[in-house]
């Protein structure tokens, strides 16, 4: 006799996003290659309304039904009452569509709502494991404190909580204190496009950056000091003021503003020497498109890049912008270093692939709703 087979059933999966930086980034190319695998997504965008080109990208995926919750993001918010009521929104919805599983990429919206279904919570960043990195010295001011509170209710209340590096995994844990170590599914892109060498990009070597520009934790201010005693130019995708008014004045490195996908494809192409100064880092989309087009990289010798990267970069002191200077001179002097590099990088990137984001998160989702099930079957 045959053993009987049953397939897993379909799943519907509510996921939440915002348009600002790599979470929208994440959640499309999640998104759509869950609908390669029968997963339906309604992906729930809270903050500002997406635009054109983004309404587009989540059009273009079969299945996905894009809704606009509006309101206020959590590290934006002015206290945690918006916070909260944002969660008992995203609960009415989720009673309302009843999805087998929220994916929570704000997860201080679960701080204080209940949801009619597992919960996985991504920790993508959070003030807390910010501030260590950026800062160093306790406290954290009030305006930060209340939010790592949120956070850290938020990862306790969640079913199970997902990670894209071992290194932020163990950062989060003893941040928020958390009994479990988050499950660690690496990031991972799809296949870079085919793009022409935009016509601004110098005919020889070069470095290149791209980023929230904005963000303290990137460390730009190094990187534009190292910039002013560069003998090449350095430019920078990405915006330079953030929505919680955060800024950043770049005196020698050229900002590009935000670059479209196909853009960003073109900068890649030309294979410029990939410069992250980052203080913080959970895992560094950029990075792993720079990886993936062969460019060589020098990167600050923090724990999430030495654990993807080491042995295929070129690594500096975070904040030394006299040892990115070198370090990026150097390379660029250097042609034979430059490409044994950027092979180095495109081999290890091969290891973060898009199919492997997809595929570790699909298992955790079965398993939380396979325990799910087994609950409702014993009750």
């Amino acid at each position: 006799m045959s053993p009987i087979v049953i397939e897993p059933k379909p799943l519907h999966v509510l996921m939440t996003a915002d348009t600002v930086g790599g979470v929208w980034t994440y959640a499309v190319d999640l998104a759509r290659g869950l609908a390669s695998r029968d997963v339906r997504t309604t992906l729930a965008v809270l903050g500002p309304a997406p635009n054109a080109r983004q309404v587009a990208a989540a059009a273009s995926i079969p299945g996905l039904t894009l809704m606009e919750l509006g309101g206020v993001l959590d590290w934006t918010a002015t206290d945690s009452a918006d916070v909260d009521l944002q969660g008992i929104r995203l609960a009415m919805l989720a009673a309302e569509l009843r999805p087998d599983i929220l994916h929570l990429n704000s997860p201080a919206l679960g701080a204080n709502a209940r949801f009619p279904c597992p919960v996985v919570a991504g920790c993508h960043s959070c003030v807390g494991t910010w501030w260590s990195a950026v800062k160093g010295e306790p406290p954290m001011p009030k305006d930060l404190a209340w939010r790592a509170a949120l956070k850290t209710r938020g990862y306790a209340a969640a079913d199970l909580l997902l990670a894209p590096s071992q290194a932020f995994a163990t950062a989060t844990q003893a941040e928020h204190g958390l009994a479990v170590l988050p499950r660690v599914v690496l990031n991972g892109r799809p296949q870079p496009i085919e793009a022409p060498r935009p016509v601004s990009a110098p005919s020889g070597p070069f470095a290149f950056t791209a980023g929230r520009l904005w963000d303290e934790g990137k460390g730009m201010s190094v990187l534009d000091k190292a910039a002013a005693q560069l003998s090449l130019p350095i430019f920078a995708a990405g915006t330079l003021c953030g929505p919680n008014d955060a800024k950043v004045r770049l005196r020698h490195v050229k900002p590009l503003g935000h670059l479209s996908e196909t853009e960003m494809a073109g900068w890649f192409a030309s294979q410029p020497i990939f410069v992250s100064t980052a203080f913080y880092e959970p895992f560094g989309l950029a990075v792993l498109e720079a990886a993936m087009a062969a460019c060589p990289m020098v990167l600050s010798d923090i724990p999430t890049f030495r654990e993807l990267w080491d042995g295929c970069a070129f690594f500096v002191t975070p904040g030394d912008a006299q040892g990115f200077a070198d370090a990026v001179e150097g390379v660029a002097k250097d042609a034979a270093r430059r490409s044994e590099l950027g092979d180095a990088a495109r081999r290890r990137a091969a290891a973060y692939s898009l199919d492997g984001m997809i595929d570790g998160t699909l298992a955790v989702y079965r398993e939380l709703v396979a325990a799910a099930d087994l609950r409702r079957s014993m009750m």
